[in-house]
């Protein structure tokens, strides 16, 4: 099975307020895109992973990766304005024989290896998978600052990343969604339109994005843990 991963790594971080772009913070001395990079690395389903990266950086972006032994796996292509924008880039850089492409946040360091199998291999299988875990807290659905429902938790998930799906599907999803200029949250929503079912693979409550200054700390936590 010809299989690839996408990450997205254009973002400037702007809830992060800070003058580096989040994906480029360190934890443990390592920026944090390099701990994510290294799991895609090691899972032996993914023979190439492309990260879509802002033209600025892209050098340092380089620099980092060609002192991993992983180096040879990765390739860089141009970010776009959107995330939406950059997973396209990266599809379409993608050899048309690829089978099967997971797309990952690259702020999502603690992602486990067989988790990403795991979403890759049904997705083989099935077309599109993704991780999600269940909805601990009761959800609102709100209006104006108003409650209009309560939606029944049983029903609700968290999403996470990565998804992956069939690469014809993907593709034929994000053009559709070009088209109708239409921008959607997750790749999930994107392949949805199409009428395509999705499977729910269960993540973990340690695959967190970070994505603000309080999640440093948590981050830091998990990634003690981890090692």
């Amino acid at each position: 099975m010809k299989t690839a991963a996408i990450i997205p790594a254009a973002g400037i971080g702007t809830r992060m307020r800070s003058a580096s772009p989040k994906q480029f913070l360190c934890l443990e001395g390592v920026p944090i895109i390099l701990h994510t990079l290294s799991k895609f690395a090691r899972c032996e389903l993914v023979q190439k992973i492309l990260v879509a990266v802002r033209g600025a950086d892209r050098e340092r972006l380089e620099e980092l990766i060609q002192k991993e032994p992983w180096s040879g796996k990765v390739q860089l292509v141009a970010g776009g304005t959107f995330r939406q924008d950059s997973v396209y880039n990266g599809l379409c850089a993608l050899d048309p024989d690829t089978e099967v492409v997971a797309v990952h946040d690259a702020v999502r360091p603690f992602v486990e290896v067989e988790m990403i199998s795991a979403v890759i291999r049904e997705a083989a299988v099935r077309g599109a998978a993704i991780l999600a875990i269940p909805a601990v807290d009761t959800v609102k659905q709100v209006e104006k600052n108003l409650v209009t429902a309560t939606l029944p938790r049983e029903k609700i998930v968290l999403v996470q990343t990565p998804q992956a799906f069939r690469y014809s599907l993907l593709k034929e999803a994000y053009e559709q969604a070009r088209q109708d200029n239409y921008f959607g949250t997750d790749e999930s929503s994107l392949v949805e339109r199409l009428g395509q079912e999705v499977v729910v693979v269960r993540g973990s409550e340690r695959n967190i994005k970070i994505t603000k200054p309080s999640d440093l700390p948590l981050a830091e936590l998990l990634m003690k843990l981890e090692k």
